[in-house]
Parts: structure tokens; sequence; C-alpha cells
């Protein structure tokens, strides 16, 4: 008898998933300020959340190498839910903290759910069944704020208790649609892709090799740079635009927050959904990602000084061409630089940088926004795009040829 397939569970999930992260991004440090938190008390929520990460995520994902995918992904996410109703039942600061914590230190659906796509999928399928966890990223970011921007009007707390909700959904998907682990596949199979051999956090050593390669070290300071920039952004957003624009005569508020991100969604929907693909046949990946980090520059300087609307579409038409080709096209140089057998410690590699830059980036931002230091915010992030341009220069990471893989004799 087959096995029913496990792809339309998973991306149910991580739609759902998906749906209460993107509902709690536009109202996270606005709803900090209401129990009496400063810029930076409020945008150190997100750092703590990726500092938590950056030490679970390795853990989770070798005890669910010993364990099993299914197990470890029902853990991390009643953490995520636990982690939302604390919040939206929070009374004081430290709570959100608390909830903050916990939801960090399970965090691993994603990761989780790419492991178990890769166990269950041919390689040479896993491709077109990644590209589903792409399609849920993006109408969950397009439906996330928008319901957010429709329940803001009930409080604060109700989108949190609706994202709590969604979580608490994803939790009955995977226990009754996701179908039980198929048997562990040899270990010269387990290595390919993403389900792959990973990395402890302080195995030094083994990531030096990473670092040291002509290629792979100027791509992964694209990665890390690119990443400090967009969570620069995103972290001090709502911040940002209580501070700098009005709606209607009132400062914005997560339904406005809420609007700008589901105009954004929109577009990088459109973006993904047919685009990138005769972008990347047409110029090639490299080129890409140089007009990506040109568009962020550009997009990050104009916000700096404005306080008219009309030039806050301008900025988040053109960010969101940069966002949209820079994400894919570094995800696909970075896998053609490292051998099928290196996919899952190169992806580790790649989460872990991605949760360095988001400790960092709202301490900063935090910083730079409680000292009314908006348009200096902005900078910082359009800086850290030109850093992420000029590391191309690095060991000529635009010319990259797909790894040379190792047959057996």
């Amino acid at each position: 008898m087959s096995q029913r397939s496990p792809l339309l569970p998973i991306f149910l999930i991580v739609l759902v998933d998906v749906f209460g992260l993107a509902m709690i991004i536009p109202l996270l440090t606005i709803y900090a300020e209401k129990f009496g938190a400063s810029p930076l008390g409020a945008t150190m929520l997100i750092s703590i959340y990726a500092g938590c990460q950056l030490v679970s995520g390795p853990l989770l994902g070798k005890a669910s190498d010993r364990i099993g995918r299914k197990p470890l992904l029902v853990v991390s996410q009643i953490g995520t839910f636990i982690g939302f109703l604390l919040m939206a039942r929070a009374t004081t600061l430290w709570m959100l903290y608390l909830a903050r914590v916990i939801d960090g230190a399970t965090a691993g659906n994603i990761s989780l759910a790419q492991a178990y796509i890769s166990d269950n999928s041919a390689p040479k399928d896993r491709t077109k069944s990644f590209a589903l966890i792409g399609i849920a990223f993006g109408v969950g970011f397009l439906v996330g704020p928008l319901l957010t921007a429709y329940l803001v009007k009930y409080g604060l707390s109700a989108p949190i208790y609706a994202a709590s909700a969604m979580s608490f959904t994803s939790i009955i998907c995977t226990l009754t649609l996701l179908p039980k682990a198929t048997p562990k596949p040899p270990a010269a199979e387990r290595d390919e892709g993403p389900a792959g051999r990973r990395l402890a956090l302080f195995e030094w050593k083994e990531y030096t090799q990473y670092f040291s390669r002509p290629v792979l070290n100027g791509l992964l300071a694209q990665v890390f740079f690119y990443i400090l920039g967009f969570s620069t952004f995103t972290s001090g957003f709502a911040l940002f635009a209580e501070r700098r624009f009005t709606w209607n005569g009132h400062p914005f508020t997560p339904r406005e927050v809420g609007g700008v991100l589901i105009y954004v969604g929109a577009l990088g929907i459109i973006l993904q959904g047919g685009l990138i693909g005769r972008l990347v046949k047409r110029f090639g990946e490299p080129l890409l990602v140089w007009s990506g980090f040109i568009s962020l520059i550009v997009a990050y300087l104009i916000l700096g000084p404005i306080s008219d609307l009309r030039w806050l579409v301008v900025v988040s038409t053109i960010s969101s061409y940069g966002n949209g080709v820079l994400r894919p096209a570094l995800s696909s140089l970075v896998s053609q630089s490292a051998g099928r057998h290196e996919q899952g410690v190169v992806l580790g590699l790649n989460q872990s940088l991605n949760s360095v830059a988001q400790i960092i980036a709202p301490i900063v931002g935090g910083l730079l926004i409680g000292a009314g230091m908006l348009t200096t915010w902005a900078w910082v992030a359009a800086g850290a795009a030109v850093v992420g341009l000029l590391a191309a220069r690095w060991g000529s990471a635009l010319v990259v040829q797909p790894a040379r893989e190792e047959r057996p004799a």
C-alpha cells in the first residue's frame, strides 16, 4: 500500500504557523509599549527570541534525528502555542519576555517541517516539495497582517489570541494529518538535503572550513548583512511608523502597520509566484543579488527622512523587490556552493547567521529609535545593505559554479 503523501499536511501546518507569526509582527513592539517598555525593551523581545532559537535550534534538530520529526514538531508547536497564549494574557512586561523565551526555546517548526519533507521526498522532487514552504510563507504574510488589521479594533490582544488559536490548530493538523515517519534511510542518503548532518552551536572548527572557502565565505557574509538590514527594518518599523506617520489625524497603530505589510506581502506573492523564475533565467542569480542590494539601499535611504505616506508606498515597492529576489537568489547560490552531503550543515549555518543578525539588529534599532534617531535607524539598515553589496567581491562570491559532488565508486 502506498503511503499518504505528507506534502499537503506539511503545507497546512506551515501555513497555519506562518499565519500566527505574521499576525504578531505588526503589533509586538507597540504591544510591549503598553506595558511600559522602552523602544529598546520592546525590540529586545525579538532579540531574546532569536537568542533562544540560536541555542535550541541545533539541539531540536539533533533530537529529531534520534526521536523522529513528528514528535519534535509537536513539541515545537506546543511551545509556540504556550508562548502566544501567555503573551495574550500578559499583565506585566516580564510575562512578555517569558512568552518569547518559551517560544524561542522551542522554535523549530519550519526547520523540522523542512527536514520531514527531505526525509519523505525523493532527491529529484525535493526542490518542488520545498517550494510549498515558500508559497505558505507568501500567503501567510499576506493574510496574517490582514487579520491583525481587522482584529486590532477589538484590542491589541485580540490578534494574539487568534495567533494562539492558529498555533493550536497546527498542533491538531500535525497529530491527525501528518503520516507517521518513514523508516530512516541509509546514512549515505540521510546526509543529503536539509535533513542531513547538523553541527552543534559551538563546533567552531567545523564551521571554520565553510568560512574559509573563497566563494562560500562571500555568500555567507552577504546572507548575514542582508538579514542584519532586513531585521533592523522589520524589528523597528512599527515603532518608527508610530512616531513618523499619521493616518486620519492619529499616529500609526498596528492596523496601519498591518496595512503596509499587506501591500508588501501582495507584491511578494506576485514576484515569487511567477516573476522570480523568469528573472533568474534572464539575468541569473548573481545579477539579481546585485540589483536586490541596490534596491534595498535606495529604499532605506529614502525611508530615513520621509513622513509622507506616498513616499512610504514608494519605499515599500522598492524594498519588496529587493527582499523578493535576495532571499531566494542567495539561498540558491549558497546551495550551489556546497556539495549535496553538506546541505544540512550549510542550512544550519545559514540559520545560525540569521539568528545572530536577529539578535544584534533589534538591539541597535531599539537604541536608535529610543534616542529619537529615526533617520539614522533607517540608514543603518541601508549601511548593512551596502556592506552586503560589497561583500560580493569577497572571494568572488558572485561567480558560483555548482559544487562538485562525490559519486560512489
